[in-house]
This record gives C-alpha cells, structure tokens and sequence, in this order.
C-alpha cells in the first residue's frame, strides 16, 4: 500500500501500558463485546474440542464497575518495534472514518468516529474484559476498536495471511462492525437474535459478512485514489480467507461443522469482500437478504 509513515491518529488510545484496565465497564446491550474476527471463531471450535460451552460467559460478561488501574512496567522495546505498525494503523483508521465520514454524509447521515485501543494481554471495555486470546473486537457499547499488535504476528504465522492490506483488512473488518452500529444494524441484528435464538449462529454470519463487505467498499476507496498496489487485494482476500469458520474448524477438529458457523466461509468471507470491492457501493452489502 502507499502510505506515507510518521503520522499518529487522534482517535488511538494507547493502553499498551495499562495492567487490564480503562475506561468502560457498566455497559449496556446485548451480547457483551464484538468478538472480532478470529476470537469468536477460536472459542467456537475449542467448545466444539472440548464439548463444552466457551462462548456463553463471552456473551453474558460481568458489567460490574471498572477495576483499579493497575500500570505495568513501560516495554520501552516493543513500543519501539512496534510504531511503525502503530503508524500504519493510524493511517488506516484515519482514511477508513474519512472514507466512511464522506459516504454517509453524501447519502445524509452524520458520522461519529471511532476510537481505536491498543492494548496488551487484556483490556476493560464498555462490553467487558477480554483478553488478546479473543483477537480484535469491536464493541458497540463504547463506539471503540480493540486490539492488541500481537494479533498481526498471528495474522502472518499462524493464519498465513501476510501484508500490509491483510494487515489493513483486520482494522477496516471492525469499522465495518461500527458502521452497522451507526446505521442501527446492529441493535436490529441483537434485538432478532432474542427473539428466536435458533438463528443466532445465522444472524451473525451475515452481520460478520456484510463486516467483509463494509471492508471491501474502504477497499474499492482506496484502488480508486491510486493507494493499493499489486498483490494488495490477493492480500485482503488471502485474511478473508485464513479466518474462515470452515477453515478454523478444519485445522483445529480435522472436520466441519458448518451449523456452528459465526463468521462465514472461507469463500464466503471472501465473496463478501469482493462485492464490497467491485461495488464500492452500501447497496452491495445487504447480507441479510441472502438466503
């Protein structure tokens, strides 16, 4: 991708520093915290390893106040290691709300930005604690992003996802979960799945691909200013893939179960994104008019 390092985006709290605290607890709403990506997928096939529920207490998390801050000692080293990562997360957040800020207001709807955490180990959110094992989430209760910058080196090693626009793929995923949160998808998405929990699992499925589709419009934003290059959408599609349900499943359990799906295919994570793509457009991306 074309980008120019050095800048630090407003809308990033740093909480690498933070011993599992910060601002939230008390929230509100169905469901607890997004589980982004990988996490929910990784929790869903551990239950399915190890018979037995992992992903109820993810769903109903403790909305007590939150705890003391607790402050570890500064890791001076991997701060520096990691702000030229810090910068490219920056740049992506930024051109994703602008990109996003421009496209509600054309079609007369206010953009409220989010904020973008970085944590380490584990983080307080409005939603709950939760800790890296979960992957990066959003959570509709703060408006905020959360992730932890280790997850990029399992994005390359573990889920054989690498580059720059992988890497931008995990960060515009999750503003697309704050898009539907802004557009009111998301409370109508939660408010079905009480009424008939036998669709739970579905329901999310098309709210976690129409998340791709959402990435896939920032995506066809950014080819038309000229800042991807060659292989940048081989690289989305390749993150798309690598943390498809089937794929999880296959690698953990040896089989799949495609009635405990949460995320989507492989193929259809990636599909998604493409229409996002192609399209550029929100009318592109009603996942829940697909049967």
């Amino acid at each position: 991708m074309r980008w120019t390092p050095g800048g630090s985006s407003d809308d990033i709290e740093d909480r690498r520093d933070d011993g599992g605290s910060g601002g939230g607890g008390g929230g509100g709403g169905f469901g607890g915290f997004k589980l982004g990506l990988g996490g929910m997928l990784v929790l869903g096939v551990l239950s399915l390893v190890f018979k037995t529920d992992l992903i109820s207490p993810f769903l109903g998390l403790s909305r007590g106040g939150s705890p003391g801050v607790s402050r570890r000692a500064p890791d001076t080293a991997r701060t520096k290691s990691e702000q030229p990562l810090v910068e490219f997360v920056s740049f992506v957040l930024d051109d994703n709300q602008k990109t996003w800020a421009q496209m509600l207001t054309a079609q007369g709807k206010t953009y409220q930005k989010a904020k973008l955490v970085l944590f380490r180990d584990s983080v307080e959110s409005a939603c709950g604690m939760a800790e890296s094992a979960t992957g990066p989430f959003y959570c509709p209760g703060d408006g905020k992003v959360y992730i932890d910058l280790g997850f990029y080196d399992e994005l390359r090693t573990k889920f054989g996802a690498p580059g720059e626009f992988a890497e931008a793929y995990v960060i515009s995923h999750e503003i697309g979960h704050h898009i539907q949160n802004l557009l009111g998808i998301e409370a109508q998405v939660r408010s079905a799945q009480r009424r008939n929990p036998s669709q739970r699992n579905a329901l999310s499925v098309k709210m976690e691909l129409q998340a791709d589709c959402f990435a896939g419009i920032w995506g066809h934003s950014t080819n038309e200013r000229g800042i991807l290059e060659k292989g940048d959408v081989e690289s989305g599609l390749g993150a798309a893939a690598a943390v498809g349900d089937d794929r999880l499943q296959k690698a953990a359990t040896g089989h799949v179960s495609p009635e405990s799906f949460t995320h989507g295919s492989s193929a259809q994570r990636m599909e998604w994104f493409q229409r996002g793509y192609n399209s550029g457009k929100l009318s592109a991306c009603n996942t829940f008019a697909q049967d």
